[in-house]
């Protein structure tokens, strides 16, 4: 068998509802602080949901040009924020037809669709703003990151529901080991926080109602979980051939070792009753990192908030670790965030890649009451210290897609 090019990740960024930049984000998941509040953009009073996590505090013009802000959709504009600061930090040079771009986004510019569309209708004018189209593809959130930084090498854009980041990442490792490029900018963004999403996902009885709690609403495992609770945002990794980058001494934050995707072939909002999309996924990625269950450290689960999704995917994590998994750290750090969709895999391998660098755990906030269908080590409330060496990102979505990423200290 031919030997595969080691990947590595040498540059973060984010923008997330509790910190815009990765040192920010970071320490607020530590602190264990909630980004969920009442919505703020438009008026709620005839939803069922008045709740999501925005990204509050957040001016595209601190950081963008003014010319490019009106250019582009607020999910974009989180894209290139996040996308700058991971190449800030990673500063990667080369040729730059080898340098390409990987976009993860579950849904695009849905909010500049339903923002024009209301208006159409409102005042009648078909005079529509001359960007509406480049602002509503989700490809084009790539395109504005490689017109803006120069990137010539490959371009694709990747929408698998909730698991669009993740599987965005295990692209651009496939395209870096086939040899296709020497560094990819790889991005997961979403701003969907509006009216009609909102209703479609409660129409789904997928988002939680607890509108008189906003904080204590995302409540990954706890037997009183109701719904996932929407959040927007965006995270951005470098990540290149470890060849690549130790020709230009870059800082390596970790490896990529693992990926895997399968589908569940079940149902389109429902995951698999006995998890087995997700147990094949799980054993994939291990069986392509070379590795046995009795590696994993920790676990950053992607556990919803939903009663089933969380249910779910402790059986499948039981299945794939059998009595390991009642020893391994598991965290999910959507209690803090919200559901990001399509930048979740992304922001949630960014909490991997510190924990192994911090030797420190997350919590899994507003865990409450012990659920006995969920009966995981879920690191409940207060962070925890512990050497990590190797993490795993699990990401489900609708249309039961499923994307595991394992990531481990750089050797």
């Amino acid at each position: 068998m031919e030997k595969r090019e080691r990947v590595v990740i040498t540059g973060m960024g984010a923008v997330t509802p509790i910190g815009i930049g990765v040192e920010p984000y970071w320490r607020n998941l530590l602190q264990g602080k909630c980004g969920v509040g009442y919505i703020s953009r438009f008026n709620t009073d005839h939803l069922p949901v008045k709740i999501g996590a925005e990204v509050r505090d957040f001016r595209a013009e601190d950081f963008l040009p003014k010319k490019l802000v009106k250019e582009t959709d607020l999910f974009m504009q989180y894209a290139l924020v996040a996308a700058g600061e991971a190449l800030q930090d990673g500063s990667p040079t080369g040729n730059p037809e080898r340098m390409g771009v990987v976009m993860g986004t579950a849904v695009g510019g849905i909010t500049t669709i339903t923002e024009s569309q209301e208006r159409l209708c409102r005042t009648g004018s078909t005079r529509i703003n001359p960007h509406f189209m480049p602002r509503i593809l989700g490809n084009v959130a790539a395109a504005q990151v490689a017109i803006l930084h120069g990137l010539k090498g490959p371009s694709l854009t990747v929408s698998t529901a909730c698991s669009s980041g993740a599987d965005a990442v295990g692209t651009a490792l496939m395209l870096l080991q086939r040899g296709e490029a020497d560094v990819m900018v790889v991005v997961g963004a979403e701003s969907i926080i509006c009216p009609l999403v909102i209703a479609g996902l409660h129409a789904a009885r997928a988002i939680s109602t607890r509108n008189d709690a906003p904080e204590k609403a995302s409540r990954p495992f706890d037997r009183r979980r109701d719904g996932l609770v929407m959040g927007e945002g965006a995270g951005a990794l470098i990540l290149e051939t470890l060849s690549h980058a130790e020709r230009r001494g870059a800082r390596i934050r970790a490896e990529l070792i693992g990926y895997a995707n399968f589908g569940d072939g079940y149902h389109t909002t429902a995951p698999e009753p006995g998890g087995r999309g997700e147990i094949l996924c799980m054993r994939k990625a291990l069986e392509r990192a070379g590795l046995t269950p009795g590696d994993i450290d920790y676990i950053n689960a992607h556990g919803t908030s939903t009663p089933l999704g969380d249910r779910v995917e402790t059986l499948a994590i039981k299945a794939v670790f059998g009595s390991r998994a009642f020893q391994i750290p598991i965290s999910s750090t959507k209690g803090a965030t919200g559901h990001l969709m399509g930048a979740g895999g992304i922001t949630e391998l960014i909490a991997c890649i510190k924990v192994i660098e911090e030797e420190i755990v997350p919590p899994t906030i507003n865990y409450e009451e012990p659920d006995p269908d969920c009966d995981l080590d879920y690191v409940p409330n207060i962070p925890r210290r512990t050497r990590v060496r190797v993490a795993m990102s699990n990401s489900f979505g609708f249309g039961g897609q499923n994307a595991c990423l394992v990531v481990r200290e750089f050797r």
